[in-house]
């Protein structure tokens, strides 16, 4: 009998630490599992947000020759690097293999080659165009046009010149006197070019081509105007792509600005000298989307201006920023078709990439070619080429994918094209191929910070207070009602609280926003009137309600405050207010306000994340020793005293803990910022304008972002910023509270 029962104890005894061990064995792999699972999501954020830092790259293919062609002093390329093309300061061009330099085909772009050209220019590079000026002042226009097949499925690639305003040379000059700059741009359905003649005129033709709805004929209307220069000496021109504005740089110092908007009546906008004193223009360039110049000087500076509107609403000049400078003075500088980047040459031999957003140099490479004279990007700025006078010419491979990235660009104040000033934006796309990406994450990230300041403001007081209540004043059986009906609220989809806030919550705020606005104010002042008049009632009266139910009381003491409240506040904005609060905040204060706003939001997250706060600090409260409490009382403190020098003390570290996490449930929250802020990216601190958060913002445009784009790494970008933000929030938190445990463990 006894041999039998220490058996049984033994065979219980080993299935127990079998049992223990395995537990021990299972939660040791649960919990490397989650931290592997987090390292995992770590990584792989890097993993995909590490290429935007890695830097461009260009790489060399060597020089090489080509058939003599006249002084080469124009290149371009076609859409995949394959097709060269030189032109002739005589306006001769030819098509060349860029690998190998092999010929494909020449002639003029002057269809009587008799007639050579005195000067020539390129267009907006994403045009193509070609204009050649002649001696006798005629202007001829002409676009290269690339046709591709893929006979046997091997590409092949056809240039050739197309001229949609005429295969004949257009009257530019008046007199007739020969043409020495210009410049222009050759649209689809219009043309601008402006020319400076040898006496020093500048001189504006307009062409417009209309098509006839009978025949299709097209009939080409010119008109002239001659540009007031009072004399001075042009050295540079360009035109906008939107054909409107008219650059000219002076005396190789000044920089005049015209509207040519009115083609026959050009106005002087502004005139400013943009290199300092004893500097001279070298090179300028207007940049993609044609609002920007970049101009380099004879001190290897490069500088970036555009227009700016001024508080009268008049534009004028306006530097934006200084790029990093290079070794010697600039002599050419090649734009990229569709970025805000560009390339400049020195006259020292060296090659370096910039954008403009970014403001800085991204990479630099010594040039092997003698004495360039033309450069160009590739359309999809993956190739340079360069060329010189002698006809050889070096092609440069770019590896540059994501130029816009920078420190400055993401975090910092920066100033964008039309804008009047260094902003915050975030804008990352548009309907134009020029448009400028605005990625500044700040804006984002103030109001992830907006959202969950609101809401923690709304949340915590209830939360905690609550939660206090609950655990030490009310009695057990209306605490086994009162507290999971709290927990269950958790269960709410946020989606659906996001429905309500964005359709009912932001219109009823609206309606009764002097009401909601009182209620901080109005509803405790009630509640403490009625436990003060509760307290002068009757014993007899008093104990009719249980000990621990008073709560229960003050249910329809809540409602009727929030009743109260809103019925003072319709009051109020109708004899106080003209009868819109929102419209007296704007005349008034000049304080918009937006419907679906930070007010509306703050309520929403917060009734999201009282369930968690509450629960956990309901649990920390009701944890402390009842020993504890009951030694406080017995040396004579009164139940007030005891909840907050003893229990709130005690329960300290689990309250922090569910404020942190609250925290932390608010700053990750999607859908209820995404359906009840408006999604509006601006730094307004005002509690009745939207905002745009990080994890809203993730929702909205990933489904949209190019797989592996800019767009879509800074999208991760803002996701690693989110991981890292509530990682250093919970470290923090653990840290405090088991600071505050050892604190008060002697309690």
């Amino acid at each position: 009998m006894n041999d039998g029962t220490l058996a049984s104890r033994s065979s219980r005894e080993r299935l127990r630490l079998f049992k223990d061990k395995c537990f021990t064995v299972t939660m040791t792999i649960g919990g490397f599992a989650v931290i592997l699972a987090i390292l995992l999501i770590f990584f792989y954020l890097l993993y995909v947000v590490a290429p935007l830092f890695k830097g461009a790259g260009i790489t060399s293919d060597g020089v090489r020759q080509l058939s003599r062609n006249g002084v080469g002093v124009l290149v371009a390329s076609d859409e995949y690097a394959e097709v060269g093309q030189e032109i002739s300061a005589a306006g001769r061009f030819r098509f060349f293999e860029l690998a190998t330099g092999r010929d494909l085909g020449n002639g003029a772009v002057l269809q009587d080659e008799s007639t050579e050209a005195s000067v020539v220019a390129a267009g907006a590079p994403s045009a193509q165009a070609i204009l050649a000026g002649t001696a006798d002042g005629r202007v001829q226009l002409a676009q290269t046009h690339y046709d591709v097949s893929y006979p046997e499925g091997s590409r092949v690639i056809t240039p050739q010149l197309i001229y949609s305003y005429g295969d004949q040379p257009l009257r530019l000059t008046e007199d007739g006197s020969s043409l020495r700059l210009i410049t222009g741009q050759v649209g689809e359905d219009e043309a601008s070019v402006a020319g400076v003649s040898a006496n020093g005129q500048l001189t504006l033709l307009h062409l417009e081509r209309q098509t006839s709805f009978l025949d299709d004929e097209i009939t080409v209307n010119e008109s002239r105007a001659i540009v007031d220069i009072e004399g001075e000496d042009v050295t540079q021109l360009a035109i906008d792509v939107e054909q409107q504005r008219l650059f000219v740089v002076s005396d190789a110092t000044v920089l005049s600005m015209y509207d040519i908007t009115r083609k026959d009546d050009p106005v002087l906008l502004d005139r400013t000298a943009v290199v300092a004193p004893g500097s001279r223009v070298t090179a300028l360039a207007l940049l993609s989307g044609g609002l920007s110049l970049i101009i380099g000087d004879d001190q290897g500076r490069l500088k970036q201006w555009f227009p700016v509107r001024d508080a009268q609403n008049n534009y004028a000049l306006q530097q934006a920023r200084e790029l990093p400078a290079m070794d010697s003075a600039i002599a050419l500088i090649a734009p990229e078709h569709f970025r805000k980047g560009f390339a400049a040459l020195d006259i020292g031999g060296s090659i370096a990439l910039y954008h403009a957003t970014a403001s800085r140099q991204l990479v630099s490479h010594a040039v092997s070619l003698k004495a360039p004279t033309g450069m160009s990007f590739a359309p999809r700025a993956d190739a340079v080429v360069v060329i010189n006078a002698a006809g050889d010419y070096e092609t440069f491979r770019i590896d540059n994918p994501h130029p816009e990235v920078s420190w400055q660009a993401l975090w910092g104040k920066v100033w964008y094209e039309s804008r009047e000033q260094p902003e915050f934006i975030w804008q990352s796309s548009s309907a134009s191929a020029a448009f400028e990406p605005k990625f500044s994450l700040t804006p984002l990230t103030f109001g992830t910070l907006k959202a969950s300041f609101y809401s923690m403001l709304f949340a915590i007081p209830i939360a905690v207070l609550g939660a206090v209540y609950t655990a030490y004043f009310m009695s057990p059986g209306m605490r086994a009602a009162v507290k999971p009906s709290i927990e269950i609220m958790a269960a709410l989809p946020t989606v659906i609280l996001g429905f309500l806030a964005g359709l009912w919550l932001a219109a009823l705020v609206e309606q009764y926003l002097v009401g909601f606005v009182l209620m901080p104010l109005l509803v405790p002042l009630i509640v403490v009137l009625s436990a003060y008049l509760w307290q002068r009632a009757p014993a007899r009266l008093q104990n009719i309600t249980p000990d621990g139910w008073e709560a229960a009381l003050l249910i329809p003491v809540v409602m009727f405050a929030l009743w109260a409240s809103l019925a003072l506040g319709s009051v109020i904005e109708t004899q106080a207010l003209d009868g819109s609060a929102t419209q007296w905040l704007h005349d008034r204060f000049g304080i918009s306000y937006d419907q679906r706003n930070s007010l509306v939001v703050g309520l929403a997250i917060g009734f999201a994340v009282i369930p968690t706060i509450f629960t956990i600090s309901e649990d920390a409260v009701f944890s402390v020793p009842r020993s504890l409490t009951m030694g406080s009382l017995a040396l004579g403190a009164t139940p007030w005293q005891t909840a907050v020098r003893v229990v709130l003390l005690t329960a300290s570290p689990g309250i922090f803990s569910a404020i942190m996490i609250g925290m932390g449930r608010a700053v990750g929250e999607t859908m209820i910022v995404l359906m009840a802020t408006g999604n509006t990216p601006i730094m307004d601190l005002s509690i009745f304008q939207g905002f745009r958060a990080l994890s809203a913002n993730i929702a909205v445009e990933m489904p949209e972002s190019e797989v592996d784009s800019t767009h879509y790494r800074i999208l991760f970008v803002a996701a690693l910023v989110l991981f890292m933000a509530t990682f250093a929030v919970n470290t923090l938190a653990e840290v405090v509270r088991q600071r505050l445990r050892r604190k008060y463990a002697s309690l």
